[in-house]
């Protein structure tokens, strides 16, 4: 199963099914990047002052380091890394996004802070470096002591705890996001055309048609 599928099923939820199927970063990407779905800043449709404030002032605030969102934006492309038919977790703006909810829903922080944290003392433990400056197969050997629950040790339960929160919170971001939506093939409400009741219905009720 690909990551479409993968993701469409929802796998992605429940096991992390395809998670590491691509490579996403490495010492050479340990910057946060810039991502094209950023919050908006406007007033959105059915927004009323006081939530547009108080976006505005959410948005303003920062809350994770440099450190912890490279290491967010690390993480979200091995969740759901660029592939032939859309751009990755990051492209998406899903750092940007996980930034915003851990603001706007304080009860995310320490589980969240506190997680990254974890992420960078195992590796440190068993790599001897923290995570975004090892090289793509070590990033890799340590996802997978916490991408499978089913698979996992208590040695790592903080682990799975924390990737789990992060794969809900990356699939939410992204698929309400453009490239998300994008991906699903969503194309909204359109306007139908109406041409009549089918011949066939016409005639199953006894009603003549203009054929024959």
């Amino acid at each position: 199963m690909n990551r479409r599928e993968s993701l469409k099923a929802l796998g992605l939820l429940a096991s992390g099914t395809g998670l590491l199927a691509a490579s996403s970063c490495g010492p050479e990407k340990n910057k946060a990047t810039d991502h094209s779905d950023k919050p908006p800043t406007e007033k959105l449709p059915g927004v009323q002052d006081f939530e547009h404030e108080r976006n505005l002032k959410l948005q303003a605030e920062q809350f994770f380091s440099a450190h912890e969102l490279s290491t967010i934006t690390c993480l979200v492309d091995y969740i759901i890394p660029k592939d032939e038919f859309s751009g990755s977790a990051s492209e998406a703006g899903v750092p940007d996004f996980i930034e915003f909810i851990v603001k706007d829903m304080p009860h995310y922080q320490t589980p969240m802070r506190g997680g990254l944290k974890w992420m960078d003392i195992r590796s440190q433990k068993k790599m001897g470096q923290v995570f975004i400056n090892c090289t793509t197969d070590q990033q890799i050997k340590l996802l997978d002591e916490i991408a499978f629950p089913s698979r996992s040790i208590p040695e790592v339960e903080q682990g799975v705890s924390f990737f789990k929160t992060l794969r809900n919170l990356t699939a939410s971001g992204f698929y309400t996001s453009k490239i998300g939506i994008d991906d699903l093939g969503y194309v909204g409400n359109r306007p139908g055309v109406w041409s009549g009741v089918p011949a066939e219905v016409l005639q199953a009720h006894g009603f003549a048609t203009d054929e024959g």
